[in-house]
């Protein structure tokens, strides 16, 4: 089994992740602000580790990932504002992609943001900004000699998981439950020959790890 580190791991996603990688047997090294957030990570079966992307650094970052198999990137602002989304999805996920590669972790999962997302919604400077920030990760993390997968999932929602999705370099837009992104990820920890790609992701028909596993034969 991997040892995986979830960047966002008391997250909507990150949490589901965290459950789901704990009941296939993977350990899980959790990165989290608050205490109270640890003594939740540890409950659905990770190992909490305390860091905070705005206050931390590479070389301290590098240190808590060494010894992973692969890392998983799924912090974000929400909605907390410019500032804060430039400092957690912009230069956290840089200083994030820095440490992996510091500290000899290959394998980079980012969850990023569908293309989509909010066109003609007239959604405000906020949004906007986190869009291109979202874009310059995307960019950042695929110039590095990373075995990085792009994950850009659509409009994100809470609805109860079905296992079942879409996914491929361009698909149609649409909507997906949040623990689905989580299967997703799951499933491109347990198929590491998907490499160096970005993957479009929505709800849909064929189970996620048998989806991954086609774009792995592909």
């Amino acid at each position: 089994m991997s040892t995986v580190f979830i960047v966002g791991a008391a997250g909507k996603v990150g949490r589901h992740l965290v459950k789901q990688l704990a009941n296939k047997q993977h350990r899980v090294l959790a990165l989290h602000r608050r205490a109270e957030q640890g003594t939740e990570l540890s409950d659905l079966g990770a190992t909490p580790v305390t860091g905070d992307l705005t206050a931390t650094d590479v070389n301290t970052l590098a240190g808590q990932m060494r010894g992973s198999d692969a890392v998983v990137f799924t912090a974000g602002a929400g909605g907390a504002g410019i500032e804060v989304t430039n400092a957690i999805d912009g230069r956290g996920l840089e200083l994030a992609v820095d440490a992996a590669r510091q500290a000899g972790v290959r394998r980079f999962l980012l969850v990023s943001a569908f293309p989509e997302a909010g066109r003609n919604k007239g959604m405000g400077e906020g949004f906007e900004n986190y869009m291109t920030v979202k874009k310059r990760a995307d960019v950042y993390l695929a110039a590095t000699d990373l075995d990085w997968v792009i994950l850009r999932p659509g409009t994100l929602s809470d609805a109860p998981g079905t296992g079942r999705v879409t996914a491929g370099p361009a698909i149609a837009y649409g909507d997906i439950p949040r623990a689905d992104v989580a299967a997703t990820l799951v499933a491109l920890v347990e198929h590491p020959q998907v490499r160096r790609t970005i993957i479009e992701l929505t709800e849909g028909d064929r189970p996620a790890d048998e989806a991954i596993a086609q774009l792995a034969r592909a």
